[in-house]
């Protein structure tokens, strides 16, 4: 399993905006295959930092993803949201496989 670890820098007067975005991408991520862990917005302390992390069973079913949310009406309508509403100033990706006891 490989878990996708996305820290966001969202414009803190637009987070209704970045909660919507986030509303939009759980059902597609799982639509492809994932399990998505939920995004996290601000509460204490900066006030424009956002997470979020979702995992697929293997790198290569996140590549798969990838390309196939490329040719997704829903998918695309949503990466046209973030931009349109320029929610998302910036953000980073980060990958990690879970450890269990």
């Amino acid at each position: 399993m490989v878990t996708c670890y996305l820290r966001y820098i969202a414009d803190p007067y637009k987070l209704g905006e970045f909660e919507h975005y986030g509303k939009l991408w759980i059902p597609l991520v799982e639509k492809f295959g994932g399990k998505h862990h939920g995004y996290f917005l601000p509460s204490e302390g900066a006030n424009n930092v956002a997470l979020a992390m979702f995992s697929f069973p293997s790198l290569a079913a996140y590549e798969q993803y990838r390309a196939d949310s490329m040719q997704d009406a829903d998918c695309q309508a949503a990466f046209r949201y973030a931009e349109e509403t320029r929610c998302i100033l910036s953000y980073e990706r980060s990958f990690f496989r879970p450890v269990f006891g």
